[in-house]
């Protein structure tokens, strides 16, 4: 379809009312703010159990190793049964982890929670997308690039604010609140998305050209679910000596390799992927980004705490100006085409908040930390709105779902590594040294991923840049 001028399409603007917008924007920023609240809930839970910060890193681990799998899943299923179906079934499961640490009183018992929390949220964020998609393909319309900034910014703002929020929380009622909070929340999308949210019934025909299983490709689901399940496993504990695991995860990639190649419709399309070098580059640089994000917001709020002595309700607000930069940040480029120049910074500035990192000792002063905070708030806001703009810009747009779960993904992976980079240098207890190594840690992921942005010739203005590194077929405009 030839795109109409997104200025003067009054059908587009009505097509996107609040009724469209608010459950689209609602459900998926549940995953943010649950991966973040739980950063000032570490503390209280271990100390509640009696278990150390090696072992509890796993409320972090469990739901990222679950969205990670379940994201790019999810996306899939999305795209072949309908949007607002597995955007339902995803808030019933939220709503299911938002009791569970309330009726199971045991470690297991949250561990459980948090996976059906991140199972749950990892259908909001792809299946959003793909009611935009279809949205603009009934009406005939360009995808309003502010809809997808919002997602963005909704996203980043609330994950920012999930610190500070949890600080309150666990403060005023105690660490259960953090779950609980989710079941007013998915109730009110669920209510938004069943009355307001189009019919799957009414979106745009699947071009469906294999049956509905070869379509699907457990086979190919359940590769990637071990692959990823293995080598993120392994990547908790790495000085523990699993290396079974990692070499299971290796023997599954390749096998996932193999079999997707020779799948007619494969779950993970590796050709594609090899054929558009731009969107690999942008999965590189999300991993890297939130490696390094997720590091400063799990490493820094648990050194707060266990070694500078704030309690929890102060360790979130300490972490406010991450938010409040993030945000501001996030909507001074929405509406940006050339996109190099704020992922180059994205990646420049948390260079110097990690050289700050290796400075600390648990004497500093209070505006050192809230100007180290600061410094990554800025980044967040510029990575978060300009990586998703060249995600639409380079993604195919008839695999809009599994490409968006696949960016998800390469966020989750990064968050992983950060637990296990975390556990295995804090140990017992959060230290100066550890946070020192963190510092280091982040230098390195940022700087790389600063310099994948500035030698990517695709994040030009979309006017001027050359196309021949995406291919035909890229990109979401309509």
């Amino acid at each position: 379809m030839s795109p109409r001028h997104p200025g003067s399409s009054s059908l587009r603007q009505a097509g996107f009312g609040l009724r469209f917008i608010a459950p689209v924007l609602i459900g998926p920023v549940l995953n943010p703010i649950n991966t973040t609240m739980i950063a000032v809930a570490l503390v209280p839970i271990a100390r509640d159990f009696g278990i150390a910060s090696s072992t509890v890193i796993w409320l972090v681990a469990g739901l990222y190793l679950a969205s990670a799998i379940a994201q790019p899943t999810m996306g899939k299923l999305a795209d072949l049964l309908g949007p607002k179906r597995i955007y339902l079934v995803g808030l019933v499961l939220v709503l299911i982890g938002g009791v569970l640490p309330v009726l199971d009183r045991t470690f297991a018992g949250v561990v459980a929670a948090r996976v059906l929390i991140g199972v749950g949220t990892s259908a909001a964020y792809p299946s959003a997308l793909t009611l935009i998609r279809d949205r603009a393909a009934r009406l005939d319309a360009a995808t309003p690039p502010a809809l997808l900034s919002a997602i963005s910014i909704a996203s980043l703002t609330t994950g920012a604010v999930g610190p500070a929020l949890a600080g309150v929380l666990i403060e005023a009622l105690d660490w259960r609140a953090i779950f609980l909070v989710n079941v007013p929340l998915a109730i009110l999308a669920m209510v938004m998305s069943v009355f307001w949210l189009p019919s799957d019934r009414i979106r745009p025909a699947v071009s469906r050209d294999a049956p509905l299983l070869v379509s699907i490709d457990p086979v190919g689901i359940l590769l990637f679910a071990g692959t990823i399940a293995a080598l993120l496993v392994f990547l908790l504990d790495p000085g523990s000596g699993h290396w079974g695991l990692l070499a299971a995860a290796i023997l599954l990639a390749g096998l996932l390799a193999y079999w997707e190649l020779r799948r007619p419709k494969p779950f993970l399309d590796l050709r594609m992927l090899g054929r558009n070098a731009a969107l690999s580059r942008t999965y590189a640089r999300l991993f890297l980004v939130y490696f390094s994000a997720y590091s400063m917001t799990y490493g820094f709020s648990q050194w707060l705490q266990g070694a500078a002595g704030f309690s929890s309700d102060t360790a979130g607000f300490l972490q406010l100006p991450t938010a409040l930069l993030a945000g501001v940040a996030s909507l001074v480029i929405a509406r940006a085409t050339a996109l190099r120049r704020p992922l180059v910074l994205a990646g420049l500035l948390p260079c110097l908040g990690g050289l700050l990192l290796v400075t600390l000792t648990s004497g500093a002063p209070v505006w050192l930390l809230l100007g180290i905070a600061a410094l990554f708030g800025v980044p967040q806001g510029l990575a978060s709105v300009a990586n998703q703009a060249a995600l639409y810009r380079q993604a195919p747009a008839d695999q809009l779902g599994v490409a968006s779960g696949l960016s998800r993904t390469s966020i989750y992976l990064g968050a992983i590594v950060s637990s296990g980079v975390i556990g295995l240098t804090f140990g017992d207890r959060p230290t100066d040294g550890g946070i020192h190594t963190i510092g280091w840690l982040i230098i390195a992921a940022t700087g790389v991923a600063a310099l994948l942005a500035l030698v990517d010739r695709t994040l030009g203005d979309p006017r001027e840049q050359a196309t021949d590194d995406v291919p035909a077929g890229a990109g979401l405009s309509r």
